[in-house]
């Protein structure tokens, strides 16, 4: 896994990081269903699935949920009361309020593991 720049985040709300499995459809839309709309958090929603395999995921979620749904785009600056889904085929970290893609390993020799470097960055910015 490559190393992270980490800019401490100046953010005054908590920043939620969740990953899961390509199954993990079922979990995110009961998560969601329970989260209060005004709940003052963010959170990061990040699924390990196939790189050919487009994602539908925020479309599918933003039925379950009035919070608002949205597919990160690069350097997209992280908001309270939004939930942010990981595209398909990208790699993301954490950097002072801000979510940074890149893309994702192609070499058979580079760990592909966008959840644990997601938390990574996410624990180093955020802190405690």
């Amino acid at each position: 896994m490559k190393s992270i720049d980490a800019i401490p985040s100046t953010n005054l709300f908590p920043v939620v990081g969740i990953g899961a499995s390509a199954g993990g459809l079922d979990a995110f839309k009961k998560l969601l269903k329970a989260i209060p709309e005004h709940s003052g958090m963010a959170y990061v929603l990040v699924q390990h699935l196939v790189p050919t395999h487009e994602s539908l995921l925020p479309e599918l979620l933003q039925k379950v949920t009035p919070i608002p749904v949205l597919e990160i785009t690069d350097a997209i600056k992280v908001q309270p009361d939004h939930i942010y889904i990981l595209p398909s085929n990208k790699m993301l970290v954490a950097t002072d309020g801000i979510l940074k893609l890149s893309p994702r390993p192609t070499s058979k020799k580079e760990l592909n593991l966008p959840i644990d470097l997601f938390f990574k960055s996410l624990a180093e910015v955020h802190r405690d």
